[in-house]
């Protein structure tokens, strides 16, 4: 019986994938901060090897003495064992059937942090262990912070975020490096009625240190900084990122940039933090390496943790913030010549690369990293919803692919099964599934890349009236599923799985065929539409448009010039 309940283990937790994830996005919003009164957490999974899938963990009995193999989530490497509880929740992807939600997003922290020897509790095992036993994301708190005391802590540096209905926090977590098992930590209670994000930067500064209403920490998170050498100063000035992760020009452009992104869509004054987004951190005095770090050491310029949004936002809102290229700034990645003559918001990685500059010198230059990037295995928004029981109340936003040209389709988190199209096993990164979501939807995004600017308002088109659309459907499966609630629990988490299955296949198979309908009107760089009453479409053939044949021209001078006129 032991043996089969850990293949079962083995079978439901391991995620054989092997990837960087320190290149994710996370908006958080509380109840007085939304349209309707959700809690809403997003979380985009960026890596270039990461196959998007929906994970699913059944609600389980487990028999006493059971023992849960725990693996790495990065590479699926066995790192340990740790006891199994008797109950564990039903998990749709990352949010439970009491409306819990967690995202994540690394930052790596200070390198001789790094690692401890004998952990085996990795942030994916974190994140995925506490959803299965965390009815409130205060208890998710306190449970992740239990397992990394008792077991230690195998990541780098991560900021989380944990959401309920009526509650979002977010924490930021580092390991205590060799010698010591654990962790330290701070996780802070976003006030209502305000907003908050974090991007690959940990970014809880100075926090109250008596006030566990809404803010709860590591005994020796201070202590351990002054043991080690790493602060001096008093604890009520002791900055938790600007000692275990304090912000470089990377930190800044890469990733705070993707905050002050969403922050300014929703805020008047966010502007006067633009400077410090483009890398140009000020100090008050500069760090001095192998010294202890003070207060005089930290950023000046940094944008605050949370700040109050000047509308209320709704889940439409959170979607399109997953969509973001720096539109409309002055590093706006449509504008440059590396977006082509289609104006493609994408850049190839390697993010930094070498060129030789003016002086003959060669020099260090980066690409822009926006909150959309094709590299996205799958992203999320979450919904948890007060007014509603449990069983209704938590919706699973979910896509896969670059989050600008897929869409994404509601799952309920109380549902019992996976569609088919999105679940664990479809298709692998080098095995193809023509039913599968991620290999549909990478079709078309791909596809949109060749010529960006004709093909992608078509995308957005669709994904706008497909969400739409989608809103209006929950609205009315909570009406019915309410009603048969009062009556027939057990028929109403069958009605809602049926929807989310449904409705998520459905709009799978429909993205294939609009694949087809991108591809025949236009492959081959041209632009055809149907010609009724005639054998052949119309036909238009633009070219690369006025702009880019001006700097063509700039470029290379007479090369291409016809001389007399010739056709």
């Amino acid at each position: 019986m032991k043996k089969l309940i850990s293949i079962l283990l083995t079978v439901v937790f391991v995620v054989i994938i092997n990837f960087n994830n320190n290149a994710c996005t996370n908006f958080l919003i509380t109840k007085g901060a939304s349209v309707d009164g959700s809690t809403m957490i997003s979380y985009a999974a960026d890596s270039h090897v990461l196959y998007g899938e929906l994970y699913h963990w059944p609600a389980m009995d487990w028999p006493a003495g059971t023992m849960l193999d725990v693996y790495e989530w990065d590479t699926g490497k066995l790192l340990g064992q740790i006891p199994q509880v008797a109950h564990t929740y039903n998990v749709i992807g990352n949010m439970n059937e009491f409306q819990v939600a967690i995202g994540e997003t690394t930052y790596g922290g200070l390198k001789q942090l790094s690692s401890q020897k004998g952990a085996i509790m990795d942030y994916g095992s974190l994140m995925y262990i506490a959803l299965q036993r965390s009815k409130t994301a205060r208890e998710a708190i306190n449970i992740i912070g239990d397992l990394m005391a008792k077991y230690g802590y195998y990541s780098v540096g991560e900021s989380f975020s944990i959401s309920d209905a009526n509650e979002v926090w977010i924490m930021d977590i580092i390991g205590h490096g060799e010698g010591e098992i654990g962790a330290v930590w701070v996780a802070g209670l976003i006030p209502d009625g305000y907003i908050c994000a974090h991007a690959n930067q940990a970014r809880i500064t100075t926090f109250p240190l008596d006030d566990p209403k809404n803010c709860i920490y590591a005994s020796d998170v201070i202590s351990f900084a002054k043991e080690k050498g790493l602060y001096e100063g008093k604890d009520k000035d002791f900055s938790f990122s600007d000692v275990y992760n304090p912000v470089d020009f990377g930190g800044a452009r890469f990733c705070e940039i993707r905050v002050w992104a969403m922050f300014k869509d929703v805020n008047d004054n966010m502007q006067q933090y633009f400077e410090y987004c483009k890398g140009n951190i000020t100090h008050k005095k500069v760090h001095v390496e192998n010294t202890p770090v003070t207060k005089e050491n930290y950023a000046s310029n940094r944008m605050p943790l949370w700040i109050k949004p000047n509308r209320k936002i709704s889940v439409q809102d959170m979607l399109n913030f997953m969509r973001d290229h720096l539109e409309g700034t002055e590093l706006d990645m449509r504008k440059d010549i590396g977006a082509g003559p289609f104006e493609m918001p994408y850049r190839w990685r390697p993010l930094t690369w070498d060129a030789t500059n003016e002086k003959g010198d060669t020099a260090h230059y980066c690409n822009e990293r926006a909150t959309a990037t094709q590299q996205t295995g799958f992203s999320f928004v979450t919904q948890s919803r007060s007014w509603l029981p449990n069983e209704i109340g938590g919706i699973f936003w979910f896509s896969v692919d670059d989050a600008a040209s897929s869409v994404y389709t509601p799952v309920y988190s109380s549902s019992t099964r996976l569609p088919e199209t999105f679940a664990r096993g479809n298709g692998k990164m080098m095995e193809w599934s023509d039913n599968s979501a991620f290999w549909i939807f990478n079709q078309v995004s791909n596809f949109a890349y060749t010529k960006y600017s004709y093909i992608h308002p078509e995308i957005d088109k669709k994904q706008q009236e497909y969400e739409a659309n989608f809103v209006k459907k929950v609205k009315a499966i909570d009406a019915g599923a309410k009603q048969l609630f009062e009556s027939d629990k057990e028929l109403a988490i069958e009605f809602i799985t049926d929807f989310s299955v449904n409705n998520a296949n459905s709009l799978v198979y429909d993205w294939k065929k609009f694949y087809q309908y991108l591809f025949m009107k236009y492959m081959d760089g041209n632009v055809k539409k149907p010609n009724s009453g005639h054998q052949n479409p119309n036909l238009k053939q633009p070219g690369y448009g006025k702009d880019f044949y001006n700097k063509l021209v700039k470029e290379t001078g007479d090369k291409f010039l016809m001389q007399g006129g010739g056709h």
